[in-house]
C-alpha cells in the first residue's frame, strides 16, 4: 500500500509537470510566414477563373449599376471648371455645400455658417449638359471627405483671401467677396455682403480634410472651435441632385482683379 501511495503521488507530479510544460509550449508558440504564392489571371481572356470571378460579381455590379444609373435631375447647360479666380463648377459645389451643411449646423447648434470653402483640387469631374444621376456625382467628388464647420477669427478669415491670392487657383468660395489691389493684397472683403468685422468670429464650412491644413490651409487649423455635420460632401451633391430637379450654376462674381 505505502508503494501505490508513493507511486500515485509521482504520477500527480508528472501530470502537473506535463500540463505545465504544455502550456508553456503552446504560449510561446510563434507562426512566421514561410512562404507566398500567387498567379496573375488575365481578365482579357475567358478562362474558367475568369467567369467564375465574373459570375460571382456580376449580381452585385449589377444592382450597384441599377441604383447609380437613375437619373435624379438635369443639367440644361454643362457646369465646367473653366476660369481664373472663380468657376462655375466651384461655385455650384461652394453653394449647396453651404445650403445643405448650414442646415444641420442650423438644426445641431441654433448657429448659422458665413463662408464656404473648398479646394479646387477635390473637384474631379465637370456636371454635362443633360441627365445627371449618382454617378455623375461619385465622378465629381470621389473621396469620403466630409463637411465640418469651423469658427475662425477674422484674422484667419482674412487669410482665406491671402490664400486664394497665393495660390492662384480657383478653389470654391461661397458667402465671401473680395477685390484684388495692385499690389495683389485682398480689399472690399464681404460676408454675406457686410464687411469684415475685425473683432468677430465666422464659422466656415470646409471639408474635413481641409481643417486638417492640408493642401497649404495652416490657417484653418487656427480655429478656434470645430462642429462636426457628419455629411459626406458627395452625398450633398446627391441629395441636391434629387431635391432641384433642374441644375444651374450660379455665375456671380465673388473675386475681382482690378486693373
Amino acid at each position: 500500500m505505502v508503494k501505490l501511495r508513493n507511486y500515485n503521488v509521482v504520477l500527480k507530479l508528472f501530470k502537473i509537470i506535463l500540463t505545465f510544460s504544455l502550456l508553456v509550449a503552446c504560449s510561446n508558440k510563434r507562426f512566421v510566414v514561410s512562404k507566398i504564392e500567387g498567379k496573375e489571371i488575365n481578365i482579357n481572356n475567358k478562362s474558367t477563373e475568369v467567369v467564375s470571378i465574373e459570375s460571382f460579381i456580376k449580381p452585385y455590379r449589377d444592382k450597384i449599376d441599377s441604383e447609380l444609373n437613375v437619373v435624379l435631375c438635369n443639367a440644361p447647360q454643362t457646369i465646367d471648371k473653366s476660369g481664373e479666380w472663380q468657376t462655375p463648377m466651384g461655385n455650384f459645389l461652394a453653394d449647396i455645400t453651404f445650403e445643405k451643411a448650414n442646415k444641420v449646423f442650423q438644426q445641431r447648434e441654433q448657429k448659422n455658417a458665413d463662408i464656404c470653402i473648398l479646394n479646387s483640387g477635390g473637384i474631379r469631374s465637370i456636371i454635362p449638359k443633360g441627365d445627371l444621376n449618382a454617378k455623375n456625382a461619385y465622378e465629381i467628388m470621389p473621396f469620403e471627405n466630409i463637411a465640418v464647420v469651423l469658427e475662425l477669427k477674422a484674422e484667419q478669415v482674412i487669410d482665406i483671401a491671402n490664400y486664394i491670392i497665393q495660390e492662384k487657383k480657383p478653389h470654391p468660395l461661397s458667402g465671401m467677396t473680395f477685390s484684388i489691389d495692385k499690389d495683389n493684397k485682398p480689399k472690399n472683403i464681404m460676408i454675406k455682403g457686410v464687411p469684415i468685422d475685425t473683432n468677430k468670429t465666422y464659422y466656415v464650412i470646409t471639408s474635413d480634410y481641409l481643417s486638417f491644413g492640408n493642401d497649404n490651409m495652416t490657417f484653418l487649423k487656427k480655429a478656434v472651435r470645430r462642429y462636426d455635420v457628419d455629411y459626406k460632401l458627395r452625398d450633398i451633391i446627391i441629395d441636391y441632385f434629387k431635391e432641384n430637379k433642374t441644375i444651374i450654376a450660379n455665375k456671380d462674381v465673388r473675386i475681382s482683379k482690378e486693373n
